[in-house]
């Protein structure tokens, strides 16, 4: 089924081509940001994949009051500003209140509604009301079909450079399962889907007073998704998980993610010659 385009400078989602959406999960410091901003766009273009940067200024959602939260709105923002300015990627970043919204689409170019407010009305039309292209992450606690409802907010503001993404769906206590029908069901409204590859293999609260993680099946996850047929993947990436402020458990190691990279590229080329004939 062919869905709306969206256009993100370089970058098309729904086009002929697999975009990445990657970075690291924070904000953690001006020169991580830019170290890590870098590295993508040399990796991304090395595959022949569009990329669009990701990094939150605050991490809201977390499990305890006492985890890393980022540098803050106002920081945060102006450490993306000069990414945008001297690498010129395009960025994407979460918001979690109404208040920061127009802040943030004046340096960002697409805005993200984390799962767990994905049934927040009054921050989604906001963010929409921006014009900027916007990314709706499916709540861990919804089905897939009952995101029309989080689109049709979306759309009561006039945008429809809408983008849907999955990461998992709540499996019992501490577990996340990935269902791929969903990504079908919601590429059925008409825009682009998104698989979230590392939030997808997350265990919330798992570890005590932050998530766990399965980063081993990242890559598996990300083949089977490919195959099912996406317009992009998200991940969030580190250059040392380990060492992470915030979901190291499931980020994807920056030095292994460029032959990942050629084999999600291989099987969406074979996919789009498959339905193309």
């Amino acid at each position: 089924m062919s869905v709306a385009q969206v256009k993100v400078g370089e970058a098309v989602f729904g086009g002929d081509r697999l975009v990445l959406i990657a970075g690291p999960c924070v904000i953690e410091d001006r020169d991580s940001c830019l170290r890590h901003a870098q590295r993508l766009i040399a990796i991304s273009r090395r595959a022949g994949i569009p990329l669009i940067f990701k990094a939150s200024f605050d991490k809201a959602n977390r499990t305890s009051h006492k985890s890393f939260r980022g540098p803050g709105l106002d920081e945060g923002l102006c450490i993306l500003a000069e990414v945008k300015r001297e690498l010129g990627v395009g960025l994407l970043t979460d918001v979690h209140e109404s208040t920061q919204v127009r802040a943030a689409a004046e340096v960002v170019d697409v805005l993200q509604i984390p799962a767990l407010l994905s049934r927040q009305t009054d921050l989604i039309r906001a963010a929409a009301a921006t014009g900027r292209a916007l990314n709706l992450k499916k709540g861990q606690f919804l089905a897939p079909w009952d995101m029309r409802a989080t689109v049709e907010k979306a759309e009561s503001s006039g945008n429809r450079r809408i983008l849907l993404t999955e990461r998992g769906f709540s499996f019992g206590y501490n577990n996340l399962v990935a269902d791929f029908r969903s990504l079908v069901v919601m590429r059925g409204f008409g825009y682009p889907v998104i698989f979230d590859a590392t939030h997808s293999v997350q265990l919330p609260g798992a570890a005590g007073e932050h998530s766990g993680g399965q980063r081993e099946f990242v890559a598996p996850l990300a083949r089977a998704a490919v195959a099912v047929g996406i317009d992009g993947v998200f991940m969030e990436v580190h250059e040392d998980p380990a060492q992470a402020l915030s979901d190291g458990p499931t980020s994807y190691p920056l030095d292994e993610l460029p032959h990942l990279l050629d084999e999600l590229k291989r099987i969406d080329d074979l996919m789009r010659a498959t339905l193309s004939r």
